[in-house]
């Protein structure tokens, strides 16, 4: 709950921003009624797999991709063990690296879509 708690609003149009995501995903070790309830209670629609349910519920498609990012962002040696005691160096380091993420994979879609 402390995660969800700092989650900054999202800021749209005029008026009141808007309060937080409106969905949660999450896996097995979250199932229980007291996390449903104050996920719920925040207004967010809890998704979270039943203990016991046959894998394949479709909820490994959005996690999928946070595991992809780590793993992308654990090529880089420095990232992944933190040597810089100083938080700014090791953020700096992380722009860096989802910087040269991004570039490779648009030079790589800029390639294929040559002719």
């Amino acid at each position: 709950m402390p995660l969800i708690d700092q989650i900054p609003s999202v800021r749209g149009k005029r008026g009141r921003p808007r309060f937080r995501p409106e969905k949660l995903y999450a896996d097995r070790g979250y199932d229980h009624d007291k996390y449903r309830v104050l996920v719920r209670a925040k207004g967010i629609t809890p998704l979270i797999v039943r203990r016991g349910s046959e894998h394949g519920s479709g909820l490994g498609v959005h996690r999928w991709v946070v595991e992809q990012t780590f793993a992308l962002l654990h090529w880089f040696r420095r990232l992944r063990i933190r040597w810089e005691i100083r938080d700014d160096i090791h953020e700096a380091f992380l722009s860096l690296a989802c910087a040269i993420i991004c570039w490779r994979r648009l030079r790589n879609l800029s390639l294929s879509w040559e002719f």
